[in-house]
């Protein structure tokens, strides 16, 4: 088996679809010391023991500091937190970073030029790899140019577009689509989870985030913002943004891009996509909405989404959303 991998594998598709977890899931498996014939993991060797409690000397998962916080680890997070670059150093006293840093490849580079702890193969995972500064990316090329003898490199993706093509030419690419929404809803239903068609919805058909999102269970902010847009004016619009001032402008601008959609679809094509409760108040939007104006909406939105991470007062960013959203209906 160890003959035969590559050294570097990309796994690549829509966010919420497992991609991690499989990453996480194929690792350990390499790392079993009693593998079971089909490949998988035994879950009872020391490997797979160290493993689960992350303490496996012959892995390395390489995360941003913000989403190792949300896995609630704390002290790699801060450890993270070191590997940004000038562009966001000014940021992180305040809030973890959302990229790789350089600093996060080069101590990689400490622990790939020895020998493995336990002789057998060294696994690194990185996820998201669009997370990758310019920096970092190109000390991961280097890497993955010359990759020492025994170390398997998991990478995962939500953009494959979004890597440098050198990288992609050095990796073996595993798709991994969204999956049929009959599948997923079954999965969701077989997880237990209520009114699972709607959480899936919302989430555009995928299932592992749908999951996330009803356990955490709660809409109330997303519930909040969509009021807004389904009743747009001036006075809601400032109302909204003072409720939501402590929210994500991820998560915002994340329900205005999905909202949009559906705008645009049901006015285009009768379809729908994302939020079937509000269905009645969408179509009604679209009779009335002018494409045109809809589609520089659906421009400035996606302008606004690469700038959600960079320091803002979130009150008046959701105040611009809502009162150009109302703009649309308001010629």
């Amino acid at each position: 088996m160890q003959a035969s991998l590559p050294h570097a594998i990309l796994l690549h598709g829509p966010v919420g679809t497992g991609k991690s977890a499989f990453a996480e899931t194929l690792a350990k498996s390499l790392l079993c010391e009693n593998r079971h014939p089909g490949g998988h993991a035994c879950h009872a060797c020391l490997s797979c023991g160290w493993f689960d409690q992350y303490a496996h000397l012959d892995y390395r998962r390489i995360l941003p500091a913000a989403l190792e916080a949300e896995k609630g680890a704390a002290d790699e997070g801060a450890e993270a937190a070191d590997g940004e670059d000038e562009k966001t150093a000014g940021r992180s006293a305040r809030e973890p970073s959302r990229r790789i840093g350089i600093d996060q490849i080069r101590q990689l580079a400490d622990v790939i030029n020895l020998s493995t702890h336990r002789g057998g193969l060294r696994v690194i995972c990185l996820w998201p790899a669009e997370a990758l500064t310019t920096e970092s990316a190109n000390a991961l090329l280097k890497m993955l140019e010359e990759p020492p003898p025994g170390t398997v490199f998991i990478l995962v993706t939500n953009n494959i577009n979004a890597l440098l093509p050198t990288i992609l030419s050095r990796c073996r690419k595993l798709a991994m689509p969204m999956p049929d929404f009959a599948a997923a809803l079954a999965w969701l239903k077989a997880e237990g989870v209520a009114d699972a068609e709607t959480w899936l919805a919302e989430q555009g058909g995928a299932p592992v985030a749908a999951l996330e999102e009803a356990q955490n269970g709660n809409r109330e902010e997303m519930d909040v913002f969509l009021a807004a847009l389904a009743s747009p004016g001036v006075d809601m619009a400032l109302k909204t943004a003072e409720k939501l001032q402590r929210s994500s402008a991820r998560n915002i601008i994340a329900w205005l891009q999905r909202w949009l959609y559906d705008l645009l679809s049901l006015s285009m094509s009768g379809r729908q996509r994302y939020f079937p409760r509000y269905r009645k108040t969408l179509e009604t939007q679209a009779a009335s909405v002018s494409t045109d104006e809809l589609l520089r909406l659906i421009k400035k939105t996606a302008e606004r989404n690469r700038i959600a991470e960079h320091p803002l007062v979130l009150r008046l960013l959701i105040e611009d959303i809502l009162l150009d959203y109302s703009r649309l209906f308001t010629r």
